[in-house]
């Protein structure tokens, strides 16, 4: 059975998934958290403030388990409008005043429902999250051209030694 565990949300998931890392076996999942299609799951421990409730939205057909450390998001809001609320600078300031600790740090979920979430119509939801998604994706583009500028300017740029080479 497929399985969303808390720590993968923050090294290994993006915003969004339909496809999970982990697998478990089916009586291993009757003893966890499922979430539902377009239910958000948000690590609520980490090691530090920035991962503290980082979150990844669960696109798959079928519910998923989850792993504790965990608290998962049921809504009737655009699923990627609140994924990307959850990762803005606005969030962030409110999560600084709902976590503590000093090792590990934890928002309880419960603490999660004093959090204000700016809800537009659902049309607008989608329209921030169509020019989101947008910008997501020539953020990938810029960054792999450059990638690929670096590649072929070091190559380039890489001559064997000469005996006679002049200084500049």
């Amino acid at each position: 059975m497929p399985c969303i565990h808390y720590g993968q949300i923050y090294t290994k998931y993006g915003l969004f998934t339909d496809r999970t890392l982990t697998f478990i076996s089916e009586s291993a999942a009757k003893r966890q958290k499922m979430a539902e299609p377009n239910d958000i799951v948000m690590a609520v421990t980490s090691e530090n403030i920035e991962d503290v409730c980082k979150c990844v939205v669960w696109l798959g057909d079928e519910p998923v388990a989850v792993s504790g450390h965990t608290a998962i998001i049921h809504h009737d809001q655009d699923a990627k409008y609140l994924a990307y609320f959850f990762h803005s600078s606005m969030f962030f300031s409110q999560k600084i005043k709902l976590a503590h600790g000093t090792k590990v740090i934890e928002v309880t979920p419960d603490k999660l429902n004093g959090v204000r979430v700016p809800v537009p119509p659902l049309e607008v939801q989608r329209e921030i999250v169509r020019v989101l998604d947008n910008f997501t994706f020539l953020s990938a583009e810029l960054s792999a051209r450059r990638k690929q500028y670096e590649y072929y300017r070091d190559k380039l740029l890489t001559f064997k030694e000469h005996r006679n080479e002049e200084t500049i």
